[in-house]
């Protein structure tokens, strides 16, 4: 197996790094009655469109739901699938993607804390699929404040979902910042998805 590093300056620190302990999931965060009686009453009236069939209505509360602030969504989903409306949860997750990086990563990180892992994890990669400058520039924008589980969770989800090819393309904002932060996540999943990036960002003129 290769145990060779990148080389250049804008790779720097990339190996060194690599396996640097990765920081927990925020703890779950407590909602108080007004929060859960919101919950409850959206519930309500998704139910009562959906039996009068005003379908247009019930997604735009959807909508409006997915905006909602992270901590409601374990609650959400729970009170959505006990009514049976498990179709608008998928719904609510697919509107979720488009959030703000930093709202997609903290929605996702409330569900992981509830239990409900599977979920995070699907909201990740639905809004990783988003464009690569995009993430490129959502990732500096969470590094610049600090936000490093929101980086590592955004870009390991990221270099999953994405050839090496569209990964790369993402350093366009920032080849010595983003370059290294894409290694990094590309070394936790595989050495193979690690060189496959090296060689992908080399071609696209990102390395020195």
């Amino acid at each position: 197996p290769r145990t060779r590093s990148p080389r250049g300056a804008r790779f720097a620190g990339a190996a060194d790094t690599a396996g640097a302990a990765q920081p927990q999931p925020k703890r779950r965060q407590p909602l108080d009655d007004e929060e859960r009686q919101e919950v409850t009453t959206t519930v309500e009236r998704l139910l009562a469109l959906r039996r009068d069939q005003r379908s247009g209505e019930a997604h735009a509360l959807l909508v409006e739901a997915a905006h909602w602030p992270a901590a409601r969504y374990p609650l959400l989903a729970a009170e959505l699938h006990r009514a049976g409306l498990g179709a608008d949860w998928a719904t609510l997750l697919w509107e979720a993607a488009s959030l703000p990086a930093g709202k997609l990563v903290a929605a996702a990180d409330a569900l992981a804390a509830a239990g409900r892992t599977a979920d995070g994890e699907q909201m990740l990669r639905q809004g990783v699929a988003r464009p690569a400058v995009e993430i490129g520039t959502a990732v500096l924008a969470l590094a610049r404040e600090g936000r490093d589980r929101e980086v590592r969770a955004l870009l390991d989800a990221y270099v999953r979902i994405r050839t090496p090819e569209e990964a790369a393309r993402s350093a366009e904002a920032d080849p010595q910042r983003v370059g290294p932060l894409l290694l990094q996540a590309a070394r936790r999943v595989s050495d193979e998805r690690y060189w496959d990036l090296v060689h992908a960002l080399r071609v696209a003129g990102f390395a020195a």
